[in-house]
Order: structure tokens, then sequence, then C-alpha cells
């Protein structure tokens, strides 16, 4: 397996070809979710024809981005994570390092679940995501030693524009296991940390780069060791599992390019303001005087034929209207394709009870398929951690599978006419129960052993 390791120095920082092919669709979706300066840097601001630099960079300045991309993902995760997941951990309960990677799973204070969250959040921009489990080689003789000197597994994050190659192997029995990685570890500065995995070995390489030129790149360290596991201990955490094993499908793909769309148009609302504001003056070059400001004194020559005195070219501001309307429909275009909607809306919104009810299944069924994905990489994360102590995965994880999600004002309104239209008073009662349930409270907590329709008047 050792052959597989990087032989050239030039190959070093070189991705394979599916990397080659996905990385500007990769660095486009990271700009899209950041927004702010890197957004602007990118240049997705169409450029006017016979635009000057200044000009452009002018439009840059003062076009804001209405950033869709991180609202959608955001709302998943607080889906996602509105309550913690339940983990039956078990021949690794009672060990002493379970619990400070609970505490800290990346040696950066970054409890567990807050690591999942990230898992969750950079796999939604990207389609997926890599988590290397490592555990620091410190020459310890005994696991006291170890223990003594904090080593321990840690997780590593990757994104998939540092994990720059990857090969899988299938095994007799029909199973694919991964049979080599390389990716960027860390940047400080001009300098950048390679590690290379195989089932034997691991190799890490500290290069010196001056201008992100493979020529000028200089190896400072070199150092090997041998991989303990027999195996790469790494999970590919899937967003949604693609066509292409180690690709997933992000979630922003469709969205990033309705929301440039709409980062384009504020920029013509902002252009037709300021032209409807200050009119351009057109004049002979012979009239002193080209100021369009209030008061402002415009003096002509006194034989200046009348046809070519000064004049406003002005804008009639109409399109800004319509200019709002496309903008309107790019929102709801995104919010089809999302399925948020109804949780995003910050206004009455005209969808009826079943176009809500059907919005909001599609939503659950999105997140209980992430929910999945994430459930699966976190198991594989466990069995690679009892992999370290030579024990083998007994426990178990469970996500949320289904997430509450209600139209809560809607549903009050249709209990409100169920109660007016209802005779019976079991359907009353039915009602009352649902209502509680509404608002969150236990029934046996408000009727107090009383049946619903036998309530006293204080607790009414």
């Amino acid at each position: 397996m050792s052959d597989t390791i990087t032989s050239s120095v030039e190959g070093l920082l070189t991705g394979n070809l599916v990397y080659q092919d996905l990385k500007a669709d990769w660095q486009y979706f990271l700009n899209s979710f950041l927004g702010g300066s890197r957004y602007r840097a990118a240049g997705y601001l169409t450029r006017y024809a016979l635009e000057t630099n200044d000009e452009y960079t002018a439009r840059l300045n003062t076009t804001h981005l209405d950033n869709h991309c991180k609202s959608v993902v955001d709302v998943y995760n607080s889906f996602l994570f509105r309550e913690e997941p339940y983990r039956d951990l078990g021949n690794l309960t009672n060990l002493p390092e379970t619990e400070e990677f609970l505490e800290d799973a990346d040696f950066d204070g970054r409890s567990f679940n807050n690591f999942m969250k990230d898992v969750a959040q950079w796999s939604a921009v990207f389609g997926s995501c890599w988590v290397v489990l490592c555990k620091p080689t410190v020459g310890a003789e005994t696991r006291a030693d170890e223990m003594y000197q904090g080593a321990r597994p840690y997780a590593t994050l990757i994104t998939p524009l540092a994990m720059l190659d990857w090969q899988w192997e299938r095994r007799k029995n029909g199973a694919y296991v991964l049979k080599y990685i390389k990716y960027v570890e860390d940047i400080n500065g001009d300098v950048k940390t390679v590690k290379e995995w195989t089932h034997d070995t691991i190799k890490t390489t500290t290069v010196k780069i001056t201008d992100d030129k493979i020529d000028s790149m200089q190896v400072v360290e070199v150092t090997e060791e041998e991989n303990g596991m027999g195996h790469i201990p790494a999970v590919c955490a899937y967003n949604n599992k693609g066509i292409v094993r180690g690709i997933g499908n992000s979630d922003i793909a469709d969205i990033a390019d309705a929301q440039k769309s709409i980062y384009n148009l504020n920029s013509n609302i902002e252009e037709a303001i300021r032209l409807d504001a200050h009119p351009s003056l057109v004049q002979t070059p012979e009239v002193i005087g080209t100021s369009t400001g209030p008061g402002s004194i415009i003096q002509m020559p006194t034989d200046m034929d009348p046809a070519l005195k000064p004049y406003l070219l002005e804008t009639s501001g109409a399109s800004i209207g319509s200019i709002l309307d496309t903008i309107k429909n790019y929102v709801d275009s995104i919010d089809t394709m999302s399925n948020v909607g109804g949780v995003r809306a910050t206004q009455t919104r005209t969808m009826s009870g079943i176009a809500l009810q059907t919005e909001f299944q599609l939503l659950n069924a999105k997140l209980a398929e992430k929910a999945d994905n994430l459930e699966l990489a976190e198991e594989q994360l466990w069995q690679h951690f009892a992999h370290y102590y030579d024990r083998e995965w007994d426990g178990d994880v469970e996500y949320p599978g289904s997430f509450n999600i209600q139209d809560t004002p809607n549903e009050f309104n249709q209990l409100k006419v169920a109660a007016e239209t209802a005779k019976d008073p079991r359907v009353h009662e039915a009602i009352d129960e649902q209502i509680v349930e509404l608002l969150g409270l236990k029934p046996e907590d408000v009727f107090k052993g009383t049946k619903p329709g036998t309530l006293d008047n204080n607790t009414q």
C-alpha cells in the first residue's frame, strides 16, 4: 500500500480528477454560504459593458447580499439539533477518554455535539465532508502513560476543498473500504501540512509556499509512521449521497444560483434609485457650471443655439417595481426548492392549510434523511474510536426520526371552527385536549384528574 503515497513534490498539493472537476463548484458553494467580503471578492456581480474598474468596485461595495444559502442551512440545523441525539456508548461508556472526547472532540474546545453540528452544516453546504479520527503518537509504553500525556483520539473535520485525493478498494465480500486519502491538515500562513494515509503508513509533509506556485514549494519536514490500526479511520459524512462515492449532493447548489440573481437585481435597484435621485446633466463644452444640486447656477453663452441648451437626462424609476416583483419570485422559488417557506415566512402567506401541511411533510422527510446520514456517520466514528482501544463497538446512536413542524396559528383556527360547528360534548372534549397539546402542556397537569368536559371555572 505504501507505494500509493505521493512520490513527487509536484503532486503533493494536486487533487484527483474528481477534485479538479468539482473544486470550482465547492468554492462557489463556500462563497455563497459565507457571503460578506469573500462573496464580493469572487466577482459574482455581473459587470456592465464599458464599466471601469473604479465604477465596478464602487458598485460592489454598495450592493448588499441577501444570504438565503446560510438562512436555509441554519433552518435545517435548528430542527436537526433541537433535541440532542440519543447515545448508548456500550463498552465505551466507562472509558475516561470517552468522557473527555464528548467534552472536547477536536482538541479545540468543541463538544462532540457541537462538532456534529459543524459536520451537518458543512455537509449541507458541500454535499459531504470528511471526519478523520486521529490519535497522537507520544511514545507511551502503557495506557497510563498515554492518559498522563493526554493522548487520546480526536476528530478532525475536513471539507472537500481540503480533501485532495481519496481511493477505495472493494473487498471480496463486496464491501468498499478506503485505500488511501490525502488532505491538507493545517494552513499556518505560507506553511501547509499535508497528511497521507494508507492501511500501513501515515505520512506527514510540511511545505512552504510563497506565491501558490508548485515551483516555489519547499519541503520543510517529512515524517512517516506506522498505521497501527491497519485501516484508515476516516468517515465520509453525506448530506445526501450522490452517484460518485465520496461525493454528496449540496442543499444549496440551486439556491446559490437564485441568490446570485437576487444579488444582481439588488445592484440594479440601487443604480436605478441613484439615477432617479441624481439625473445626468447633458450640456455642451461651452457651458460653465456642471452641478445638478439644488440652487446651482449654469451660465450659457449669449449666442448659444437654443436647441443646445443643457437639460437633465432623467429615468422614470418605473422598473424598480418590476425588479422587486422578480426578487419576490426568486425568494418564493428558493422556499419551494428548500421546503422552508412556511418556516422562513416573515409575513402572512397566502398558502392554504393543505399546501402548508404538504410543505411541512416534505421538509420533515428531508430532515429525516439528513438525520439518518448523520446517525450513520457518527456510528462509524464510534467504531473507529472503539478500535483504538481494541474493542468492538456495541453501542447505539439515534438521531430524531421525526420533526414536529406545525403551523400552530392555522391549527388553532381550525380547532376554533370545529368547536363552533360541533354539537357533541365528546368532540369538544377532544378539541380541548388538542388545544392543551398545542400549548405545550400535558392534559393530566391541566385537567388535574377531572374529565375535560367537567373543568371548573378557575381551571378554564
